[in-house]
């Protein structure tokens, strides 16, 4: 799809009128002063890079665990990439840079250890209690569990990081909202009781664009970690036209080229085009909404940064191949049902005794909390662990700690 360099205003540094504005940013939960130095959306981005919750991805799964081997991604190096590629999005549409990175950078802080494998198992054990979602748990750490300032639980981020946070995948009621996921979890409707979200709407371009940047990130690195584990061929990758004409013509440029530098080719070149196409979509939505600020944006209707139908077919394409070749994998599965166990034994663990818990910040009057309430805490707590930290428990605990490897 065809830019036009001239309409995005490349090299311009001036902030689209759609675009959300930190100084006009609708505030904080609780009102703190302004900084000399630093936009509110800077202070927020700051803030989430400075927490524990960062830190700790980089020990928890992506696709593949830590024993596997170092090069394979982790949750903080997805994250990164995910942040990389929001604020290219966001310099090139002229959006606020630090929001598109914040938002990016705080989507995957409710991941449980294990990927989405733990979070299968919480929501299994956690189902009598409203269950366990990872995007809800983000909104958790960073309004109420991460415990850094004297005057405030949480990082108090402004409303539009927090809303980006919430609805970067779309409107979560109304009749926008995604009809696979009909229950808004109940930590974001108690925090939306508090400070209104508005859920009904879409969230702002900036978060678009950190949604549609994870969707990139991912379908082009768990690529390169699928043929790295070799769970993944070049001859497979050859069943989706658009990454057979991408080795077509990497072959036709680098004859010969070795296996790991023709990899990185391929993976550059689908980063390229699938950003190029959203930037494109986007800027023909733009045309045709003509929104005059971010509030515009919200009530569009629609998504705005999104793949066109073809970009979005290849996306479909991917996914479905990455499903079936390494996510379903005989040994990826194997594994999964591993790790599952651990976090299991461990929620049954710490709910008869809570006090195992040993780093919990409120060990002491835990056992004498209602079971939901009860279960919630120990809940918090497993998410927190890192996959290191999970497996060193469950070992702690029990006599056998099934194998990952």
């Amino acid at each position: 799809m065809a830019l036009d360099k001239d309409a995005l205003g490349f090299g311009t540094g001036q902030r689209a009128i759609f675009a959300s504005d930190p100084w006009t940013s609708r505030g904080r939960l609780y009102p703190e002063g302004t900084s000399t130095t630093r936009s509110d959306f800077q202070r927020d981005r700051d803030r989430i890079v400075h927490t524990t919750a960062f830190r700790r991805l980089k020990h928890k799964t992506q696709v593949f665990i830590a024993a596997d081997g170092d090069h394979y991604r982790t949750r903080l190096t997805h994250t990164i990439e995910v942040a990389q590629i929001a604020r290219a999005l966001a310099r090139a549409m002229r959006l606020d840079e630090d929001l598109a990175e914040g938002v990016a950078l705080v989507h995957d802080f409710g991941h449980t250890p294990f990927g989405h494998t733990g979070e299968d198992a919480l929501q299994e054990v956690l189902a009598a209690y409203g269950g366990f979602d990872h995007n809800a748990q983000s909104l958790r750490i960073v309004t109420k569990l991460e415990r850094r300032y004297a005057e405030f639980d949480g990082l108090n981020l402004t409303w539009e990081s927090l809303e980006g946070l919430v609805k970067h995948n779309g409107p979560l009621t109304g009749p926008s909202a995604d009809p696979r996921h009909p229950v808004v979890p109940q930590p974001i409707l108690d925090y939306c009781a508090l400070y209104d979200l508005e859920l009904g709407t879409f969230a702002s371009l900036e978060a678009q664009v950190a949604a549609i940047a994870d969707d990139i990130a991912y379908n082009t690195h768990d690529i390169d970690d699928g043929l790295r584990s070799g769970y993944l061929t070049f001859d497979m990758l050859e069943e989706i036209p658009f990454l057979a004409g991408l080795m077509q013509e990497v072959r036709a440029k680098y004859p010969g080229l070795e296996a790991a530098r023709f990899t990185h080719e391929i993976m550059r070149r689908q980063i390229t085009a699938m950003v190029e196409d959203v930037i494109g979509v986007a800027q023909e939505n733009l045309r045709d909404l003509r929104p005059e600020s971010a509030t515009d944006v919200r009530n569009a209707g629609r998504v705005v940064a999104t793949f066109s139908p073809a970009m979005a077919e290849t996306d479909r394409q991917i996914k479905r191949m990455l499903m079936t070749r390494i996510y379903r994998h005989t040994d990826v599965m194997r594994v999964r049902e591993n790790a599952a166990r651990i976090v299991v034994d461990l929620y049954h663990a710490f709910m008869a005794e809570p006090r195992e818990m040993q780093t919990h910040y409120w060990i002491d009057q835990i056992a004498g909390l209602a079971e939901p309430a009860k279960a919630r805490h120990v809940a918090d707590y497993i998410a927190g662990m890192t996959d290191t930290y999970a497996i060193a428990t469950h070992r702690r605990l029990f006599d056998h700690t099934p194998d990952l490897r």
